[in-house]
């Protein structure tokens, strides 16, 4: 997880972990803080939540970019590979 770029950009837009907690349902911040110092992983709806609150993509803020052009490029490599079967 890229727990960096989740509270950069929380602190970046002014907003507290109180005020994400609460927004999440957390009945306390704490609730809110494990997630950004690792000590929780979200789920996919909590992440979702928080990508929204934030106004950012969840692979934005939870993921390494690396992980994205990894992705990227097994799409590219799946896709040749079926190119090649078919011929």
């Amino acid at each position: 997880m890229k727990l960096e770029n989740l509270r950069e950009e929380r602190i970046l837009q002014g907003k507290t972990q109180t005020y994400m907690a609460k927004k999440l349902g957390y009945k306390y911040t704490s609730g809110y803080a494990n997630i950004e110092m690792g000590r929780t992983k979200p789920s996919l709806e909590i992440a979702k939540h928080i990508a929204d609150l934030l106004n950012r993509g969840v692979q934005e803020l939870f993921f390494d970019q690396k992980l994205h052009e990894m992705s990227n490029s097994l799409k590219e490599e799946h896709f040749f590979e079926k190119e090649r079967q078919t011929k």
